[in-house]
């Protein structure tokens, strides 16, 4: 039996949570910049280019807000979202576990039909994907393993010797 896991570099709640964390210092900043904004701001009802002002800052306010957890939730995903997860290679199965321990999914090896690399990778910050593919008619499922796998070729020579599916790579 083979385990293969990439090293957390964060702890699980971090990994689990980012993205409330990033959302809720997003909003108070917004929160914050209109507070700022009806309690020094000078109201009138003319359209005048203190008007014009005041409705850039506020696109700005919004479109940083909005945009910068956006970015940083895709980046962070990218880079750390497959972090503690592992691959378990017994006799007759390979199995994912998510990085709380708990088993995710699993395939038999004998209806494993293709290993291969993806040939575009989204998010440019995202290890690339090396999908598995098990079909076993009607059924169809996959699950994948990045680069930041340890010791990744070597689990995908035993994964090869094991099903008789030749891993097609393409790594950059």
């Amino acid at each position: 039996m083979f385990f293969y896991y990439p090293p957390m570099t964060y702890p699980a709640w971090l990994t689990d949570y980012y993205f409330y964390i990033t959302w809720f210092f997003s909003l108070l900043f917004f929160s914050i910049g209109w507070a700022i904004f009806y309690r020094y701001g000078k109201f009138s009802y003319a359209v005048n280019l203190g008007c014009f002002w005041k409705t850039v800052v506020m696109v700005v306010l919004t479109t940083v807000s909005l945009g910068v957890p956006n970015y940083l939730n895709i980046k962070f995903d990218g880079e750390h979202g497959q972090e503690g997860e592992s691959i378990e290679l017994s006799v007759d199965k390979l199995v994912w576990h998510d990085h709380n321990g708990s088993e995710k999914k699993q395939l038999d090896l004998n209806t494993i039909t293709s290993v291969y690399q993806e040939t575009i990778t989204l998010n440019q910050y995202a290890p690339p994907k090396i999908f598995i593919v098990a079909a076993k008619p009607p059924l169809r499922d996959s699950l994948f393993v990045t680069t930041n796998l340890k010791d990744y070729q070597s689990f995908l020579s035993e994964l090869s010797k094991r099903t008789g599916v030749e891993a097609r790579l393409n790594i950059r």
